[in-house]
């Protein structure tokens, strides 16, 4: 009886025609020349990117010296092309010098490594907005958690799990309480955040503390509050912003208390004329907003004072 052969393992087909060299470099990642129009930027990319004094410098740089570093990309998970993990910066100064391609590192990554990634390249940056921080470590602290296997839906919204909180805060030298606060300003409206950012179109700025107690009005409590900063031309301090949550939560907030409160003279203002909106109500259909009331007041205020003059002229 013929004895069967035995059984020889046979490697891979890589391992019979390619060297331990070539396999160990076939695993390095390359940087590859990438069409810049085939990388989309990050979903929900937390950080703007602004045509400001860095910027110039940077497509100063890059028109001297090209990009020293590649950017990093992971294949599109919605079809064809990239999506830009970390260069955005990078990417906008190259198309700023007519670049159409860009020297780039193509990594599958899953999206919660992406977003880590994506947030470690930036936050240590300069000049990065308040808000822009609080997103960050908001996608990251929720990554994060995810990871470690912990659902979102048993976390609260600021982040209050303890190893999730504390890995963050020890990685990036801010406190816990630090983080949550920042991660707070991402509930606010965005004319509020942008006044926290000091980029509103009217000029007004929110200190972090004061935003921070804001964060917890409703959506159109918020909305209202933002009206009224423009209406009374002055924003909450910190006191008035804690008594504005105080009433927000007991249902007793409401936009006369608003103007009210933001017509308070605050002690780093100069002196100014405060009417209570209880003293003036009367004069006024309920529909009246406060900017209708104050355009009334300074027109009613406007004829008296041309009365005023022609008499004196007699």
């Amino acid at each position: 009886m013929t004895k069967p052969l035995p059984k020889i393992n046979t490697s891979s087909l890589d391992d019979l025609f390619t060297t331990e060299e070539q396999r160990q470099d076939a695993k390095l990642e390359k940087v590859i020349k990438i069409p810049i129009d085939d990388i989309a930027d990050f979903k929900k990319h937390p950080f703007n990117v602004r045509l400001d004094e860095e910027m110039e410098s940077l497509i100063k740089s890059v028109q001297e010296n090209g990009i020293l570093v590649p950017v990093l990309v992971r294949p599109n998970q919605k079809g064809n092309g990239y999506e830009m993990v970390s260069g955005h910066r990078r990417k906008f100064a190259m198309i700023q010098n007519g670049a159409t391609e860009i020297d780039a590192i193509v990594r599958d990554l899953d999206d919660d490594q992406a977003t880590i990634i994506m947030v470690d390249s930036n936050i240590q940056r300069e000049n990065i907005l308040p808000t822009e921080r609080g997103f960050a470590y908001r996608m990251k602290l929720d990554a994060m958690k995810r990871q470690a296997g912990r659902p979102l839906k048993n976390a609260s919204q600021v982040g209050t799990n303890i190893r999730s909180d504390q890995l963050l805060a020890d990685e990036i030298g801010e406190s816990r309480n630090q983080i949550q606060r920042y991660i707070r300003l991402t509930y606010l409206v965005k004319p509020l955040r942008d006044m926290v950012d000091g980029i509103s179109e009217d000029g007004f700025k929110i200190a972090l503390n004061p935003a921070y107690e804001l964060s917890f009005l409703k959506v159109d409590e918020q909305n209202e509050l933002v009206q009224c900063i423009q209406d009374t031309l002055a924003t909450p301090s910190l006191a008035q912003a804690q008594e504005l949550k105080r009433l927000s939560q007991k249902n007793e907030l409401d936009e006369d208390k608003m103007v009210d409160m933001l017509m308070d003279v605050k002690p780093n203002q100069k002196e100014k004329l405060s009417l209570k909106m209880e003293e003036i109500n009367k004069y006024f259909p309920k529909s009246y907003t406060p900017m209708q009331k104050k355009d009334i007041i300074i027109k009613l205020l406007g004829d008296w004072a041309k009365r005023k003059d022609k008499s004196m002229e007699r």
